[in-house]
């Protein structure tokens, strides 16, 4: 029997390409470039698109045991938002936005910007840790 999740990522990932062609300049090349960062960390990472809707296409996300990252372009920047990034250690200062907010920490990357990828294949290795930690907390908590 066929995995459904495995067409629904593979349609992700299609949408997800299809939307780094779209762009046709530097944000495209950006995202695409972050994309491969992201899958050379985590060879088995989901592609998932979300949150349709009539004005807006879709986001491209990338899960593992629960939402790493988010992957938006728009008119001066490419923004890559952690989900839990505020518990994340940055020891390169990767993160420049949303450095406010008590949970999520965003990568802004402008035309030229050029980021550290070993640095960033850390954090989305730490963002896979710490989804791992939580679900195997939560799995105890219902065992109790």
């Amino acid at each position: 029997m066929k995995n459904p999740d495995a067409s629904q990522d593979q349609s992700a990932s299609k949408l997800i390409s299809k939307r780094i062609a779209e762009l046709a300049d530097w944000r495209g090349e950006t995202l695409g470039r972050m994309r491969k960062f992201i899958q050379e960390a985590d060879p088995d990472v989901v592609e998932e698109w979300k949150w349709v809707k009539p004005s807006r296409p879709g986001t491209p996300v990338w899960s593992h045991s629960g939402i790493i990252c988010t992957g938006e372009s728009y008119k001066d920047k490419v923004k890559l938002t952690f989900a839990k990034g505020a518990s994340l250690q940055d020891p390169a200062h990767l993160f420049n936005s949303s450095l406010d907010g008590n949970v999520r920490r965003a990568i802004d990357i402008h035309e030229g910007d050029e980021v550290d990828a070993s640095a960033f294949k850390a954090l989305v290795r730490q963002a896979i840790a710490l989804n791992n930690s939580s679900k195997s907390k939560s799995s105890k908590k219902t065992k109790s």
